[in-house]
C-alpha cells in the first residue's frame, strides 16, 4: 500500500499574525469612559459652604469704576489676562469713564491706551461702537437685561452675565475657561459647551450661593484647579471632586 503523506499546515508568520491581531483590536469599538457619579445636593451645598467660609466676599479681578467701565473692561478681557487689562484701563478710565467721554477720546487715541492688549484694534472699534449705541438707545446707561447687553458690539453672553452679576447683583453664571474646566473636571456640571456648563451649574447650585458662585469657581480654577498641574493637595473640595486623576 502506498504511504500517504500529509502536508503540514502552514502557520502565519508571527509578524503578520501580530499585525492582524492589532488590526482586529483597533476595529473593535472603544469602551466609553464611565460617567462620574453626579454630585448630591448635600455635596454641592458642602462645597459652596467651604468656598464661602474661605472667602465670604469674593471680588472679580477686573478693575472698574461703574457699570460702564466694567462693561468695557470685560469686552477688553477677551483672550487677554485681567492683569493686562487692568494695566491699560487704570490710565484709560481716568480720562474716559462714561460713553460720552469715550467718544470724545475717539478710536485712534483709545487704541493708544489699549495697545498692549491683544486684538486692540478690533476691541477699540467695538468700545466706540458700543458707547455710541449706549447713548443712542439706552440713554448712556448700561442696560439691565442679557438680551440688551448682548446686542452691544463686542459683548456676548459671558460679558452680559458678568455685568449683570457684578454691576446689578443678578444670579447669573459667567462661564470662562476656568469655570468650564472646573465644572467638567470636578463633575459638578459636565458639558461640551460653555452654555451647557452654565445651565448645569445654575441647576445644581443653591440660590443662596449664586451671587458669588461664579467668582468662587473662577478663582478656584485660576489658582487651585489649574489647567496643568492642578493643586489637588490644597483643594478645598478634593474629597468631593469626581476627577479620576486627582492626586489625593
Amino acid at each position: 500500500m502506498a504511504k500517504i503523506t500529509r502536508k503540514a499546515k502552514k502557520t502565519k508568520p508571527a509578524k503578520k499574525a501580530d499585525k492582524e491581531a492589532t488590526k482586529a483590536a483597533k476595529s473593535r469599538p472603544a469602551k466609553k469612559a464611565a460617567k462620574p457619579k453626579p454630585w448630591t445636593e448635600a455635596e454641592v451645598y458642602e462645597a459652596f459652604s467651604r468656598f464661602r467660609k474661605a472667602n465670604p466676599e469674593p471680588r472679580g479681578e477686573l478693575e472698574h469704576l461703574n457699570p460702564y467701565t466694567l462693561l468695557v473692561a470685560v469686552v477688553l478681557s477677551a483672550q487677554a489676562t485681567d492683569a493686562g487689562v487692568n494695566k491699560a484701563t487704570r490710565v484709560l478710565f481716568e480720562v474716559a469713564d462714561t460713553p460720552q467721554k469715550m467718544l470724545d477720546l475717539g478710536e485712534e487715541k483709545l487704541r493708544d491706551y489699549i495697545r498692549t492688549i491683544g486684538l486692540y484694534r478690533t476691541k477699540a472699534r467695538n468700545v466706540i461702537a458700543l458707547s455710541e449705541k449706549l447713548l443712542r438707545e439706552f440713554g448712556g446707561e448700561v442696560p439691565r437685561t442679557r438680551a440688551e447687553i448682548e446686542s452691544l458690539p463686542g459683548a456676548g453672553r459671558k460679558t452680559a452675565n458678568v455685568v449683570l452679576n457684578m454691576a446689578y447683583g443678578e444670579h447669573t453664571m459667567a462661564v470662562d475657561t476656568h469655570v468650564f474646566r472646573v465644572g467638567n473636571r470636578t463633575g459638578l456640571a459636565p458639558g461640551k459647551t460653555p452654555l451647557e456648563v452654565e445651565l448645569g451649574l445654575e441647576k445644581v447650585i443653591p440660590s443662596e450661593f449664586m451671587l458669588h458662585a461664579h467668582h468662587w469657581l473662577i478663582l478656584h480654577g485660576r489658582y487651585t484647579c489649574l489647567a496643568r498641574g492642578p493643586r489637588c493637595e490644597v483643594c478645598l473640595i478634593n474629597d468631593l471632586c469626581r476627577w479620576p486623576e486627582k492626586t489625593v
